[in-house]
């Protein structure tokens, strides 16, 4: 087992070098991987250039030859993302498995270290050096868990204060490393002590409703994992499910579908709602905080919105209120997933409202919104041959009532039970 540590050997060969020395202090074995193309190595790796651009399929002097940075930093990329995914997925013990990865780098260098660290399991430690991580990091961390480091000063020359950052991501690499040996040695039997999985999309404006049916299921022995639906949480879950870890899904807050139709800050991509349905996973759909789109403070927001309804949540965070039309939009996009399901799939839906501040006397409260919404729901399911196979079940309550969600979390019980 080692820690790859990924840099470009040509511009940060002796800061590399340095980290390495200091995992290599506290019993860390360490691979590195020069990730470079131009310069000449400072140091010499243990995984070269060479055979980067070769895992990417590409010939290193081709690429020196064509003399281009960005093509040049996007098959690096490819390539570190294929020898970390060969090393820990692959039964090849000549590998190498990877106790963790740790990536320095500006912009390139960031970029193709998050490549290879996005390929690897949640779990494995993950830890980016970047003079980047002070700002928007998203296209960085993606949906992994990727701690990003501020290097404060250019990577560039070791001293009082690169010194002191390197020193401490070292020491942060190595305890993350301990820390996870320790807890896979531990004497445990997974399969009698982990209880199946649920997945649960949350927002604060249908928080009543997921934690009284996260209750239920945890009452009937599941492990529910909430995901705060702010984008890289829906992706997230879309990722894990993938992934075959969860047993069934209650996707009570399907929001980021809104963002994504309107260009608010919070969507999850177009795969949104996907996943379950393509794996076949049981599924319980709501449409929770669909009334909304997230932008950042007034100012923020784009002209074309400024006749349209909103509501300041905080300082940070403005919404928006979705109209008819955006809701039938909406509407088409959450049926058409849905009737591509391949397992057992349910849509709820809550006549008295879809978030806290959808209801009677609340600011976004609007029926003929709402109606819209179902109304394209089942019109999408009905058009694409579905409407047999996917249940819609319409309920004269609002979504955070808990006898909705208590609904919706016994019918995702009784679709567990049968499969």
């Amino acid at each position: 087992m080692s820690v790859y540590l990924l840099a470009t050997l040509d511009t940060k060969g002796d800061e590399a070098d340095f980290v390495r020395r200091q995992l290599a202090s506290q019993g860390v074995a360490v691979t590195l991987v020069d990730v470079g193309c131009l310069g000449k190595p400072a140091v010499e790796a243990d995984i070269s250039r060479e055979q980067v651009y070769s895992a990417a399929g590409a010939d290193l002097a081709e690429v020196q030859h064509r003399g281009d940075r960005g093509h040049a930093v996007t098959t690096a990329a490819a390539g570190a993302a294929a020898i970390l995914s060969h090393a820990i997925f692959s039964d090849d013990t000549a590998a190498g498995k990877v106790s963790g990865i740790l990536g320095l780098g500006g912009s390139a260098g960031s970029t193709i270290a998050s490549a290879a660290m996005r390929v690897l399991p949640i779990g494995v430690p993950k830890l980016l050096v970047s003079t980047l991580a002070s700002g928007q990091v998203r296209h960085y961390v993606g949906d992994k868990d990727i701690l990003m480091l501020n290097a404060v000063v250019d990577i560039s020359g070791i001293n009082r204060i690169s010194r002191a950052i390197l020193t401490n991501a070292a020491a942060a690499m190595a305890g993350m490393v301990r820390a996870r040996e320790a807890q896979q040695s531990a004497a445990f039997d997974a399969a009698t002590t982990d209880r199946p999985l649920v997945a649960a999309t949350m927002f604060g404006v249908t928080t009543p409703c997921v934690e009284a049916a996260r209750r239920i299921l945890a009452d009937a022995g599941y492990e529910v994992i909430v995901f705060h639906a702010t984008g890289s949480g829906g992706a997230a879950m879309e990722s894990l499910i993938r992934e075959g870890l969860f047993d069934g899904v209650l996707d009570i807050t399907t929001t980021e579908l809104a963002d994504e139709l309107v260009g608010g800050v919070l969507t999850a991509g177009p795969n949104r709602l996907t996943a379950a349905a393509e794996k076949g996973v049981p599924q319980v759909v709501s449409v929770g905080a669909t009334d909304m789109v997230n932008f950042h403070a007034p100012d923020t927001i784009g002209k074309q919105f400024a006749e349209r309804k909103f509501y300041q949540h905080n300082a940070s965070v403005t919404l928006m209120r979705t109209t008819a039309d955006e809701c039938k939009q909406i509407g088409d996009e959450v049926g058409r997933k849905l009737a591509a399901s391949q397992g057992p799939t349910v849509v709820f839906l809550p006549t008295k409202g879809v978030s806290a501040i959808d209801a009677r006397g609340q600011p976004f409260d609007d029926p003929s919104a709402r109606k819209a919404l179902f109304a394209a729901i089942r019109g999408a399911l009905g058009e694409a041959g579905a409407a047999d196979r996917v249940e819609v079940v319409e309920l004269d309550q609002h979504i955070n009532d808990e006898a909705f969600a208590e609904a919706m979390a016994r019918r995702l019980l009784a679709m567990l039970r049968v499969r």
